[in-house]
C-alpha cells in the first residue's frame, strides 16, 4: 500500500468470484463504494465458502502489488491442518476506510480484524472502538512486545493497554543513485551512504550530487500533496529533540525556535537551484527514474517502481542532520475493531492469525516494508535483500504522528500541516510565517470536539 492515496486497481477475477449476493448483503452499506474484493482465501476454500460464517473476516487497504503480497501472507497461514479460512474485504485507502472501520465498530459488528495505520489509534482506542489484545495469548502463539521495538511498541498502547499489533514500520527515507553518489564521493567503504551530521553537510551533498548528475541534487516533490512536507518537516523536527504535543484541549506545544529552524534549512535546500522546489510528486519520481537527480526523499513504498526503473539503487534511513537521529514513519498494523459480542474462541483464533501473519512479514519485506516483527529483521534471508536491509534501522528510531485523533494517515492535519510548509519551500511566504500558520491551524483542531469521545 502506498502511504499515498492509490489508483483504485480493479478486481482481479479471483476475487471476482468470491463477490455472492449473500456477501455484499451482508457488508451493507459498510463497504458500499469501496468495496474492491471479497472472497475466502484459503488453502482449501471455494467460492462457495465466501458465507461461511466460520471464517474469519478481515478488512484491509491494500491495494495492487500489497494486497497481491497479502494474499500471499494469508495463502501461507491457510494451508494445512491448522490453516485459517479468511474471509478477506479490501477498501479505498484513505478517510474512506477509517469512517468505515469507525462506523462498524461503533455498530459493535466489526471484522474480527481490521489493518490500522498506527498513527491512528487515538481516533480510536480511546473511543472505545478497538478492543484490547490479550498478550497472554498472543505469547502462546509466539508473539511478545519483545518482538518489536520500543519506538514503534510504545505507540501501540493507550492508558497503558495494547491495541494494536504492528505488521511493518514504513519510513520516509531517501534512495539515491550508487554511482552518481559514487563520483560525488559520498559513499563509505562498505558502498553504503555515508552519514550527514550537520545541515551544511547534507547541503554540500546536494552540491555534490548535482554536480555528479549535472543536473540536480536532491528530488523531493511536495506541491499539491497533502503529505509530503509533513513527514520531511516531522523527521527534522523531531532530529531536532523538540517536541510537538498536541494535548487534547490545546494549545499546542511547539518548539517555534526548532521548527523555524527546521523550515529554514528546508527551504535552503529546496532552493530553486541546486534542487528543484516546485516539483509535485510524480514530477520528482519522473526526475529520479530519469537520471535528472541523484537523490530523491520518498516513501520506501516506492521501492518496487524504483527497482523495475535499472537505477543502481541505493537507499538510507533520513539522513540525521540535527541533533539525535530520527526517522518519519507510520507502521501498518493489526487491530481488533469492537466488537459487542465477541465470541472466545473466535476470538482466540484472531489472536492467532495475527501471530502467524506477523511471521509472514517477509514476504512483505519485498514491497520495502521494513518487518515489526523483529525476529524476521534477523533472519539472513532478510539481510541479503537490497537494499531494504540498508534502511532497517529506521524501525529503531522510528517517529509517528502526534497522538491525537485528528492525526495520523491520510488525516486532514497532515494537509493542513503542508499548506503552510508548502507556500514556504515556494518562497511565498517566510519560515517564521509558516510555523505561526501551523501552529494556529493545529490549535484550531484541538479546539474541535472528539466526535467518538
Amino acid at each position: 500500500m502506498s502511504a499515498r492515496s492509490p489508483v483504485p486497481a480493479a478486481p482481479s477475477s479471483d476475487s471476482a468470484r468470491g463477490l455472492t449476493r449473500r456477501t455484499l448483503l451482508r457488508h451493507g452499506a459498510a463497504t458500499a463504494g469501496a468495496l474492491l474484493a471479497a472472497g475466502p482465501l484459503s488453502g482449501c476454500a471455494s467460492p462457495a465458502s465466501a458465507s461461511d460464517a466460520s471464517a474469519l473476516s478481515v478488512w484491509d487497504l491494500f491495494q495492487g502489488g500489497d494486497g497481491m503480497l497479502m494474499d500471499d501472507m494469508i495463502e501461507a497461514v491457510s494451508g494445512g491442518s491448522r490453516g485459517f479460512e479468511v474471509e478477506r474485504t479490501i477498501l479505498d485507502w484513505g478517510p474512506s476506510y477509517y469512517t468505515k472501520l469507525a462506523m462498524s465498530a461503533a455498530g459493535g459488528r466489526a471484522s474480527d480484524v481490521a489493518v490500522l495505520h498506527l498513527s491512528r489509534l487515538a481516533g480510536f482506542a480511546p473511543g472505545g472502538l478497538l478492543d484490547p489484545f490479550d498478550l497472554d495469548l498472543l505469547a502462546e502463539f509466539g508473539v511478545t512486545r519483545r518482538d518489536f521495538t520500543p519506538a514503534v511498541w510504545a505507540r501501540t498502547q493507550h492508558a497503558g493497554t495494547v491495541y494494536a499489533i504492528p505488521l511493518d514500520v514504513h519510513p520516509f527515507i531517501v534512495f539515491y543513485d550508487k554511482e552518481a553518489a559514487d563520483t560525488a564521493g559520498l559513499l563509505d567503504s562498505s558502498g553504503e551512504l555515508a552519514p550527514m551530521g550537520s545541515p551544511q553537510a547534507l547541503l554540500d551533498a546536494s552540491k555534490a550530487l548535482a554536480e555528479a548528475t549535472g543536473q540536480s541534487g536532491i528530488l523531493f516533490g511536495h506541491v499539491t500533496d497533502t503529505a509530503q512536507s509533513w513527514r520531511q518537516f516531522a523527521a527534522l523536527y523531531a532530529q531536532t529533540g523538540a517536541a510537538f504535543d498536541l494535548p487534547d484541549g490545546g494549545p499546542a506545544r511547539i518548539d517555534t525556535d526548532a521548527a523555524v529552524r527546521v523550515v529554514s534549512f528546508m527551504q535552503r535546500l529546496f532552493d530553486g537551484r541546486t534542487n528543484p522546489n516546485n516539483l509535485d510528486y510524480n514530477g520528482a519520481m519522473a526526475g529520479f527514474l530519469g537520471g535528472r537527480g541523484g537523490m530523491a526523499m520518498l516513501g520506501e513504498w516506492e521501492l518496487p517502481t524504483l527497482k523495475k526503473s535499472g537505477i543502481p539503487l541505493g537507499a538510507a534511513p533520513f539522513p540525521q542532520v540535527f541533533d539525535k537521529p530520527a526517522v518519519y514513519t507510520d507502521s501498518h498494523s493489526f487491530v481488533l475493531p469492537h466488537q459487542a459480542d465477541p465470541d472466545p474462541q473466535r476470538r482466540r483464533e484472531a489472536h492467532r492469525y495475527v501471530a502467524e501473519m506477523v511471521k509472514q512479514s517477509l514476504t512483505w519485506a519485498s514491497a520495502g516494508h521494513i518487518p515489526a516483527y523483529q525476529p524476521v529483521l534477523a533472519e539472513p534471508r532478510y539481510a541479503a535483500l537490497d537494499p531494504q536491509s540498508s534502511y532497517a534501522d529506521a524501525g529503531e528510531v522510528a517517529v509517528l504522528d502526534p497522538p491525537n485523533w485528528f492525526a495520523g494517515a491520510g488525516s486532514n492535519f497532515q494537509n493542513r500541516m503542508c499548506q503552510p510548509l508548502q507556500s514556504a519551500l515556494l518562497g511565498n511566504t517566510s519560515a517564521e510565517k509558516a510555523v505561526r500558520q501551523m501552529v494556529r491551524e493545529a490549535d484550531t483542531l484541538l479546539r474541535q470536539p472528539n466526535p467518538v469521545a
